[in-house]
């Protein structure tokens, strides 16, 4: 029984990972190189740009986790690196549409997990990405990713789920932002 839950979820992998890539292609069909860096609606997750540290704010207020927020293929896509400082690593990339008009972006980390966010808006303070995945047990849960921009050198990240089709939503991750290097 176990060895079929293992190769459903990896056949759910495989089929997040292969509609992200669906999603990536589509993303950059109607662009040429060089014209993301011009796109306004692009440009508007930019003050995500940039190196992090995220402080912790109970008793010891130091550095917990560290974050590189870069862009890739022409300025087209978002790449986030996070390093908890302890073994745990995760990637998010993030990238705009302008044929439908849509954010898209996809989270993997070291320890096998791999969420793909289908619909997305992002305005010049805040970015707000969803999308389905499974849970430990095959069941449905949505999550929705928020970035908040607290100031040129601060920034909110927090991480809900659901597990009643977003009727209610409960908070799994909230981190703090603030820039290695302020300008």
């Amino acid at each position: 029984m176990k060895e079929r839950g293992i190769s459903s979820r990896k056949s759910f992998v495989l089929a997040v990972i292969a509609s992200w890539l669906v999603l990536m292609a589509s993303a950059f069909a109607a662009t040429g190189p060089g014209t993301c860096a011009a796109d306004l609606e692009t440009r508007q997750l930019d003050y995500w740009l940039g190196s992090w540290s995220m402080i912790d704010s109970g008793a010891s207020g130091g550095v917990t986790a560290s974050s590189k927020v870069s862009l890739s293929f022409d300025k087209c896509v978002f790449v986030e690196h996070w390093d908890s400082g302890k073994g745990h690593v995760t990637e998010k990339t993030f990238a705009y549409s302008p044929d439908d008009k849509n954010w898209y972006g996809m989270f993997v980390d070291n320890e096998g997990r791999v969420h793909v966010f289908t619909q997305g808006k992002v305005t010049s303070g805040t970015a707000e990405f969803d999308g389905p995945s499974r849970g430990p047990n095959g069941e449905t849960v949505l999550n929705r990713l928020k970035v908040a921009r607290q100031g040129a050198n601060k920034v909110e990240e927090s991480w809900e789920k659901s597990t009643d089709s977003g009727a209610s939503w409960k908070l799994v991750y909230r981190a703090e932002y603030v820039r290695a290097n302020p300008s």
